[in-house]
């Protein structure tokens, strides 16, 4: 693969655009629901929108990944963003919301290109590592950023555009991303016919899908203990056992299970799944509680601080990386986990603008921001180059994997517990016994607060404030996992010499 010179700064440039626009629809549709469903006229299946797409994205994240060490970065990134654009403005024109979710596992699927491969080109085109690095960092922040942007840009393109201007922004930044690698990414084709790992590839698509439906629907859709929770639990865990025996056998593994070996890879994917858990849940319910019990009219006064000191904590980990070992930065971020949820399980409907903003910085700047560079540097670091683009796919994939269980435990958390003290309390607060079902829930608050008597909506503030709390330990139990795994993951850091012919060829 060959980037030099201006070509460099274009592909830079083309992977970027190309990484903001994936990331971005993984939160910006989120944001104009309640606008798709009023215009479908259908409510029960509009979750799907959004899940359609996770589970498309993470599902294809690590085939994408192998498929580019096989076949060269360059063509499965154009044939992901090619998808993405055609799911993109098949979305915008869908006359149904089956038609929508369909679209949307096409952009899915193309999303699950787009996230590995941008990161494996960086590490390819410099030769050296700490630049790698460096540049790894601002991709970080892109990612960070438009994670946590999307809500809001969401519902304000819904409102003053239109929903389906939610997809269709992204038509003209795929094209130019396209146009400009076409034109200055140059690279070399191996001789050698690859052996494709299609079992593989199916039973870790099914384990994938089935773990995620499970976690996405439990606690919500069905109990944790109905048959078919069971049921996908089960499929999951029998698929992943048939997945693991099949790649110890395959020729060309979708995913090499030696690279794990290394107790760096394994350690920064556990610490990356953490990392998902207390982002996700962060993103979930700081907006709610802002709204909800804080009683501000908007999520702006968390979401911004978050943001800004999210890219801030990606840059600044990225250039620390040339300095310092892997191992004391994983430290770093993941005793700031720690302490930030701490923080989280403590907050009441009295915590000020002020202090709730410093909260939000110390979360994106040494909780979140971190890893979003340091964990693709350390894992891209620690594999053989002819593994880069799935080494790449590993740290998306877990963080994934980590956010929907963190979101989908967590909601079962706060929903129970603020069940338990509505209940409770609701003949103290003049709660009628048939209203306490309604009242227990937290979009109630957000949006029909102005309409419940100010006594009953001071009380399920406080109600609500302490079920989220509770939620936040769930964080601390995941910070304290990561914190310990991060002891354990070797002195590993980035090596100053310049990297091998050998990785900077596709395969």
């Amino acid at each position: 693969m060959n980037g030099s010179g201006s070509n460099k700064k274009l592909i830079i440039l083309a992977m970027a655009l190309g990484l903001l626009m994936s990331s971005l629809d993984n939160t910006i549709v989120a944001s104009c629901i309640s606008k798709l469903s009023e215009d479908f006229n259908v409510f029960d299946k509009i979750s799907w929108v959004f899940t359609a797409y996770m589970l498309a994205a993470t599902s294809t994240m690590l085939v994408f990944g192998k498929m580019s060490d096989l076949f060269g970065r360059k063509m499965f990134y154009l044939i992901g963003i090619g998808l993405f654009l055609l799911g993109s403005a098949l979305c915008g024109m869908a006359q149904s919301v089956d038609q929508l979710i369909l679209f949307r596992v096409i952009q899915g699927i193309g999303s699950g290109a787009l996230l590995p491969i941008s990161f494996t080109i960086i590490y390819t085109i410099f030769n050296d590592p700490k630049d790698a690095a460096k540049m790894s960092g601002v991709f970080g922040a892109i990612f960070g950023l438009s994670s946590v942007a999307g809500p809001q840009l969401g519902s304000f393109i819904a409102e003053h555009l239109g929903w389906r201007w939610n997809f269709y922004i992204n038509v003209p930044i795929g094209l130019a991303s396209m146009l400009v690698l076409i034109i200055a990414l140059k690279e070399t084709r191996s001789e050698r016919k690859p052996k494709i790992d299609y079992l593989g590839t199916v039973f870790l698509i099914i384990t994938t899908v089935s773990l995620m439906l499970a976690l996405e629907w439990g606690g919500k859709d069905y109990a944790w203990s109905s048959w078919q929770e069971i049921g996908l639990f089960a499929v999951s865990v029998i698929f992943a056992v048939l997945f693991i025996l099949v790649e110890k056998r395959a020729a060309e593994p979708v995913l090499p299970l030696s690279i794990f070996k290394n107790k760096m890879v394994l350690g920064t994917s556990i610490i990356v799944f953490c990392q998902g858990v207390l982002m996700f849940s962060a993103i979930t319910y700081l907006p709610i509680f802002s709204v909800a019990v804080l009683g501000h009219t908007n999520s702006n006064g968390v979401l911004t601080p978050m943001m800004a000191s999210l890219i801030c904590g990606a840059v600044l980990f990225g250039f620390l990386q040339s300095k310092f070992a892997f191992r004391p930065l994983l430290l770093v971020s993941m005793t700031m986990t720690i302490v930030v949820a701490l923080l989280l399980t403590k907050v009441g409907p009295t915590a000020s603008s002020g202090y709730m903003i410093a909260l939000m910085i110390l979360l994106g700047f040494g909780a979140v921001g971190p890893l979003m560079s340091v964990a693709q540097s350390a894992i891209a670091a620690n594999v053989d180059p002819k593994y880069m683009g799935v080494s790449s796919s590993i740290v998306g994939f877990w963080r994934s994997i980590g956010g929907i269980m963190g979101a989908s435990i967590m909601s079962t958390i706060v929903n129970n517990n603020l069940g338990h003290l509505i209940a409770d309390g609701a003949a103290k607060a003049g709660i009628p016994a048939d209203k306490i079902s309604t009242l227990a829930n937290p979009e109630l608050l957000m949006h029909a607060g102005g309409t419940i008597p100010p006594e009953i909506r001071q009380f399920l503030q406080g109600a609500l404030a302490t079920a989220i709390n509770h939620g936040f330990i769930l964080s601390i139990c995941v910070g304290i996992i990561g914190f310990i795994t991060a002891m354990f993951v070797g002195s590993s850091r980035l090596e100053a010499a310049k990297r091998q012919e050998a990785s900077a060829v596709h395969v």
